[in-house]
């Protein structure tokens, strides 16, 4: 359905008919006008293709990919890179993959014609790693730009001019005629410099860029890239790279498509352009246009590493990669140390990466609420056993885990940081944290026993309880010990002998309110039997709940005891840990014994 436009092009508010009336019961919930000056502005214009195919269309394979960070990324900073800073960002794009790299407006300065002299010189550009420089379309730049590229393997000259309407109006004062012949004298200027400074050594490319695309009429737009391409003539073996800015983004991205795919129908030397998508995030959407006008024919995107760029930055390299890599699909681009890579374009923007940045962000694999926290304890528990169902290790079958679209190992995170514990927290974050830090696996009701002294202690202190004071706490409340001996008892060892009847008798060493003392007990197990024993010095404890664990393999394993026990009117859970299963039990049945006394 084609959205209906005025007179003027302009959407229509009064005939959406994509829209639906919302059900109103009661007047006083009708939105009010905000009494802001909207009639200042000017709705975007819509494409008439009524056959359009993108939205059927997938992204199957990683397009081809230019990084700007060291020309449009550079040119949007406060303070510029120094050299070394350029070098370390360009070295982390090589090692990256990257294999087009903006890396400068030569024609600016001395400060970008000698970084590019620079990575020549030094030999620091694979051969399979082509450069791109950007100039205007001014006879002076263009030499200066070309000048820039001598000994290069592999370098593209970037030509742009403005098209848009306003700049034609506003800026240069020319019309449609002057506008396009700036384009053509500019292409031929670059074609003649490349002959004359460049030998047989570069394999020299050339990109036109009608500047600001999403602001040019279709018709206009189109009519210029073909004088551009009449020049250059492109053909097999000589590919022109055409890129549609969207220098400032002015519409929905489904409508940027739109503009895409009309270019690419109508562009009559198709099979040979590569047809570039430069999307600015000033609506919030570069990501999706990106991603639409590959579906709508685009072959290659240009962005920024994390969206650095002009005013809201250009379009996020990481999360189109990224976004492909959560696919299935492979981005070519190597995002496995994100940490590294988000370090390292720290220092070289001197800009913070916001922590919930996209699959980058200090946050973005952590979960504090309580409901998350129990999806995603219960995906890993799903994960193990599904991998070992099928034979196979956890990173051998599909991802599945609720609330994370990739496992964080995949970009060189840990598990340590999913689950923090806040006010907001639940048992299955807590339990988490025990199962990955610890290797317990506590039992669901002593889970909830247990988050209930997390969550006092978030709400008496506020803020986040990290896992080394969960597990401080844990320790404090489930693990008397030597170095933390609370409570009556304090086990030193334990025998057991078993009749002929089966009857087990149990001996206890032990310290009894600071005595030491021998219990003796009998029953039908040794937890029965010291259940018995507790009886000589007035605990009445009864079992109501058991279970156990090895927390690793090998013959010097650790066993994981919990027993939930029904102690003098209290229903308290204690644990035990040992590398005999028996001692564990006992601790175990002494660790809730002394909660209750506490």
């Amino acid at each position: 359905m084609t959205t209906p436009v005025n007179p003027a092009g302009a959407v229509n508010p009064a005939e959406n008919a994509v829209g639906r009336p919302t059900p109103v019961t009661n007047a006083t919930q009708l939105q009010k006008p905000s009494g802001m000056p909207v009639d200042k502005y000017r709705g975007y214009e819509a494409v008439d293709i009524a056959d359009r195919t993108w939205p059927d269309n997938r992204i199957a394979v990683a397009p081809r990919w230019l990084s700007t960070d060291l020309r449009d990324g550079n040119q949007a900073l406060i303070d510029p890179m120094s050299p070394a800073r350029k070098r370390e960002m360009f070295d982390l794009l090589v090692r990256m993959g990257y294999k087009e790299i903006e890396v400068g407006f030569p024609s600016s300065g001395e400060t970008d014609f000698a970084f590019v002299r620079s990575i020549i010189e030094e030999g620091a550009i694979p051969e399979d790693v082509t450069i791109s420089v950007l100039t205007q379309a001014r006879e002076e730049l263009i030499e200066r730009t070309v000048e820039s590229l001598v000994g290069a393997r592999r370098a593209t000259v970037h030509l742009y001019n403005a098209t848009a309407p306003t700049f034609r109006r506003v800026v240069f004062r020319g019309s449609k005629e002057q506008v396009k012949q700036i384009a053509v004298d500019g292409t031929r200027l670059v074609m003649e410099y490349a002959e004359k400074i460049l030998g047989p050594e570069t394999i020299f490319g050339y990109q036109y860029s009608p500047e600001i695309f999403t602001d040019t009429e279709l018709d206009f737009a189109l009519e210029v890239c073909e004088a551009v391409c009449d020049v250059w003539q492109p053909e097999e073996g000589r590919e022109i790279i055409l890129n549609l800015p969207a220098t400032v983004e002015r519409s929905t991205p489904s409508t940027h498509a739109d503009r895409f795919e009309w270019m690419s129908r109508n562009l009559t030397r198709r099979e040979f352009v590569c047809l570039s998508v430069h999307p600015h995030n000033d609506r919030g959407t570069a990501v999706a246009a990106a991603e639409l006008a590959i579906m709508a024919g685009a072959d290659r995107i240009e962005g920024c590493l994390f969206g650095q760029g002009e005013r809201t930055g250009n379009v996020d390299l990481v999360t189109l990669g990224m976004n492909l890599f959560s696919q299935g699909v492979d981005p070519q681009i190597d995002f496995s140390q994100i940490d590294e890579i988000r370090r390292t374009s720290e220092y070289c923007n001197q800009m913070e990466i916001h922590p919930r940045h996209p699959y980058a962000g200090d946050l973005v694999y952590t979960a504090f609420s309580g409901s998350h926290q129990d999806a995603i304890k219960k995906g890993f528990d799903a994960m193990e056993k599904d991998a070992a169902a099928q034979g196979k290790t956890v990173d051998e079958i599909e991802w599945a885990v609720p609330y994370l679209p990739i496992d964080p190992k995949d970009v060189g995170r840990s598990y340590e940081a999913v689950i923090r514990v806040n006010s907001q927290s639940g048992k299955g974050g807590i339990a988490y944290v025990l199962k990955n830090d610890h290797k317990l696996d506590l039992p669901r009701r002593m889970q909830i026993e247990f988050s209930r002294i997390i969550q006092a202690k978030t709400d008496a202190e506020g803020g986040e309880v990290t896992p080394t004071q969960i597990w401080s706490t844990f320790q404090d409340e489930y693990l008397p010990n030597a170095d933390n001996a609370w409570g009556r008892i304090q086990l030193r060892s334990g025998q057991t002998t078993t009749d002929t009847d089966g009857t087990d008798t149990l001996t206890v060493e032990a310290t009894v309110d600071g005595a030491d003392t021998v219990l003796t007990g009998s029953g039908n197990g040794p937890i029965s039997a010291f259940f018995e024993a507790l009886q000589a010095i007035g605990i009445d404890a009864r079992l109501l709940d058991y279970t156990e664990h090895t927390m690793s393999e090998g013959a010097s394993a650790q066993a994981a005891s919990y027993i939930e026990c029904a102690i003098d009117g209290k229903v308290l859970w204690g644990i035990g840990i040992d590398a005999n299963t028996t001692r564990a039990s006992l601790k175990a049945v002494v660790s809730a014994v002394n909660r209750a006394s506490r």
